[in-house]
């Protein structure tokens, strides 16, 4: 596990390319974003997605698997935007928002079968920069652990979890939020659902 210290005030070049080359080569990482911490890795990485899933116990045939993009332009490529959709998107975003959209098919195998895909746009300079470079999504996830409390919001104890487990880099951008994204089913664009309220108003 290493850890690189980067603010979205000054995002270090550098840094992201190695975590870029990092994603491409399959590697997990953990990154900022406007609510939680959240473990990630390239989208498109069907391996790196099932090791994502197996250190979190996430079942992706019943969970919802959400991704990160640099901005709904990238959405997209991914998730099927309906105009209703889209001025709900651009009104909110970037933003502390899940939104479950029903899936493209430029979306790697283990989201075969599933019909929805949660799209965030965080507010987030750094875990957007990342998809950005990347030219795809980040599959993600927050951060927890059992008896975890407070700890989801520092790096170093962050880190600590996850280094064993096989996450290669977490990115140290100060003090993190326990709060979660507000998801809001967009599945039928004309009748929004709030699914779980957390930190962004809708």
């Amino acid at each position: 596990m290493t850890l690189l210290t980067m603010y979205q005030s000054s995002i270090n070049g550098r840094y992201i390319d190695t975590l870029v080359d990092a994603l491409r080569n399959g590697e997990l990482i953990v990154y900022p974003t406007d609510t939680t911490y959240a473990v990630g890795c390239d989208a498109l990485n069907n391996r790196a997605i099932e090791r994502i899933c197996k250190i979190k116990g996430i079942d992706p045939r019943k969970q919802h698997l959400s991704i990160v993009c640099s901005d709904i332009s990238q959405a997209s490529e991914y998730a099927r935007i309906d105009n209703r959709a889209f001025t709900l998107l651009k009104s909110s975003l970037p933003g502390p928002f899940t939104f479950i959209l029903p899936t493209a098919t430029t979306l790697p195998k283990v989201f075969k079968g599933r019909r929805e895909v949660g799209v965030r746009v965080p507010d987030n300079e750094i875990a957007r920069t990342l998809a950005r470079e990347l030219g795809n999504p980040l599959l993600t996830t927050n951060v927890d652990w059992p008896d975890a409390g407070d700890d989801i919001t520092l790096p170093h104890a962050v880190a600590d979890h996850y280094g064993p487990l096989g996450v290669a880099f977490t990115i140290d951008a100060g003090e993190g939020d326990t709060a979660l994204s507000t998801v809001v089913d967009l599945t039928d664009s004309s009748n929004p659902e709030i699914v779980r309220q957390g930190k962004g108003l809708f």
